[in-house]
């Protein structure tokens, strides 16, 4: 007995409709882009898992990890692509690399000459420009040091000898630094001191106390407060928390 053949239905091919339509669903062929005609339904399908999957391997659609022969090669590709603009237009890249660097936070000026140098800059035309942007008020030494010595005596404790290095480091004058130093009074200093070592001795209950003592008085040292400060703070400390040790030992981690 021969049956007739019945023609395959609207959503053949198409998994999703497929599923639509086995659990007892009417699948709908929603509206498609027409297709030039000469390409099978499986051949359609391998293209477009094809443009989906390109430049991802491996199962869960992760992406391909790039070699390092290709990471250099993109980084050689962005500078040179950088070098060819700083040459086309050097002032208005210059400018715009200076102006990058101090959205959001103050520099000193010699952040910013580094900055330029390592983006290949003409040494003449960046010392025009910092003078310019000094002139105008946005490279202001004096003003990035009060701030920076603010900032870091109150978020990490720093001591005057500390920042003053820190200041030195980003090329600022000592009379810029020191006017800046000025902010910090010795009673600044010594509550400073004290929170460090009040945070730091929550850590250290159960360890012997001329160990403690000796890493506090370290942390102390290492934060830039003189010698005389740190043995007073940290003997204070163990006072109040009913230890005492007479001799604190080297200044050491």
């Amino acid at each position: 007995m021969t049956s007739e053949r019945r023609p395959a239905p609207e959503w053949a091919g198409d998994v999703g409709l497929g599923v639509q339509a086995w659990v007892g669903e009417t699948p709908s062929t929603p509206a498609a882009p027409r297709r030039p005609a000469g390409r099978s339904t499986a051949a359609r399908g391998s293209e477009e898992r094809t443009g989906r999957n390109e430049g991802r391997e491996g199962r869960g659609g992760r992406r391909r990890t790039r070699t390092w022969e290709e990471r250099e090669a993109a980084r050689t590709a962005r500078a040179e692509a950088a070098a060819a603009e700083v040459e086309a237009d050097p002032e208005a890249v210059a400018r715009r690399i200076l102006l990058d660097a101090l959205t959001g936070q103050a520099r000193s000026r010699k952040e910013l000459a580094d900055k330029l140098a390592r983006k290949n800059v003409p040494d003449r035309l960046a010392k025009d420009l910092l003078d310019r942007f000094t002139e105008v008020g946005l490279i202001d030494d004096a003003a990035f040091a009060r701030q920076w010595v603010e900032s870091r005596h109150r978020s990490r404790g720093l001591a005057p000898r500390a920042l003053a290095q820190e200041l030195r480091r980003k090329g600022v004058d000592d009379d810029a630094t020191s006017a800046a130093l000025e902010q910090i009074g010795d009673a600044d200093q010594r509550a400073a001191a004290r929170a460090l070592v009040d945070k730091k001795f929550r850590s250290m209950r159960g360890l012997d106390p001329q160990v403690a003592t000796r890493r506090l008085a370290g942390l102390l040292a290492r934060k830039g407060y003189p010698a005389g400060l740190v043995y007073s703070v940290v003997r204070e400390a163990l006072r109040d928390s009913g230890d005492e040790v007479d001799d604190l030992g080297p200044l050491d981690d």
